[in-house]
């Protein structure tokens, strides 16, 4: 299990999967809550790095809540840290930066979505990379699915019929639906 890994110092693996399965979550979560690049990055950083040094000090009790929770705990935490120092960051008003920021269940909200694009586009990804499918139906799956597109517009713009969008929706949705659910065991595999 990836969190098992992490208490091992010299597991270089187990670090890197975590860092490339919650960095992009977290990076993308950070934006959301209004920072800018530089201050999503430090905070996904400093994030990753509370939450490896809390576990291996024992503080994360998985039967206490999920691990998405936590790790929002802590880039909550450092959202309005940078807020209240105001950290390339426009001034904020004054009173309290954690009261500024949403509550619970919109937060995780917002990282539920967040990880869902993650998961969607990393499933895209491998789908490039592994299938045969032509560029050509995986951008008519793009255009009309994620983009949202009128099929006629796809049609015209990729030069084929609407019934060929039709089927690159259905071709591509069919296998990415398997690639999609795996990869979401993997994030439920860390949680209760």
């Amino acid at each position: 299990m990836l969190l098992e890994g992490l208490f091992d110092t010299d597991d270089r693996l187990a670090w890197s999967e975590f860092d490339a399965r919650y960095r992009p979550i977290l990076l993308a979560f950070a934006r959301r809550l209004g920072m800018n690049d530089s201050d999503a990055s430090d905070v996904a950083q400093e994030t990753l790095l509370q939450f490896v040094k809390e576990y291996r000090s024992g503080r994360y009790d998985r039967r206490r809540g999920r691990l998405r929770s936590w790790l929002i705990g802590i880039a909550r935490y450092r959202v309005a840290s940078l807020r209240r120092t105001g950290a390339r960051q426009p001034a904020f008003p004054a009173g309290s930066a954690i009261l500024n920021l949403p509550d619970q269940a919109e937060l995780t909200t917002v990282w539920e979505s967040e990880r869902r694009a993650i998961v969607l586009q990393e499933a895209l990804n491998e789908l490039r990379a592994r299938t045969r499918l032509t560029e050509q139906t995986l951008q008519a799956f793009e255009m009309l699915v994620i983009r949202q597109m009128p099929v006629v517009a796809i049609a015209e713009e990729l030069d084929i019929s609407a019934h060929d969008v039709y089927l690159a929706k259905s071709r591509v949705a069919s296998r990415l639906r398997e690639i999609i659910e795996r990869l979401e065991r993997a994030f439920d595999e860390e949680v209760p």
